[in-house]
């Protein structure tokens, strides 16, 4: 087998498992909590959120969640969202552990965007 075959497939394998892992961390249901009001948590970094974010989401990064959680009210709903899933999976651990009890993780923005624009949709 040629090298170059080898890294392919070693990719591929690592992205299944990488989408395999993400979905098992997304919260089902994210459409009725969308539309039972529930907060949109960006924690990507200022520059990412400024690039593109969903519309009314809050932005809090990572970096500065164990500071700044205290802004946030543990009787709401939040939904977590960044780039890849990953750190939104982190956020929301995090805000657990401080007591949050209806935090969710909604994978990537761009995902979650897709969601919510599909739960407006006139067509649903």
């Amino acid at each position: 087998m040629n090298k170059s075959l080898l890294i392919i497939l070693v990719l591929g394998a690592v992205y299944v498992l990488y989408k395999l892992y993400q979905r098992k961390h997304i919260a089902p249901d994210l459409e009725q909590l969308v539309a039972d009001g529930a907060v949109i948590l960006d924690v990507r970094t200022g520059p990412e959120y400024a690039s593109g974010h969903i519309e009314n989401s809050i932005n809090i990064s990572l970096g500065e969640i164990r500071e700044r959680y205290v802004e946030l009210d543990t009787g709401k709903t939040y939904i977590t969202c960044c780039s890849h899933g990953l750190r939104s999976i982190k956020v929301r651990n995090l805000l657990r552990e401080r007591g949050f009890k209806k935090v969710y993780n909604g994978g990537t923005w761009h995902d979650l965007e897709k969601i919510i624009r599909e739960s407006k949709s006139p067509n649903k």
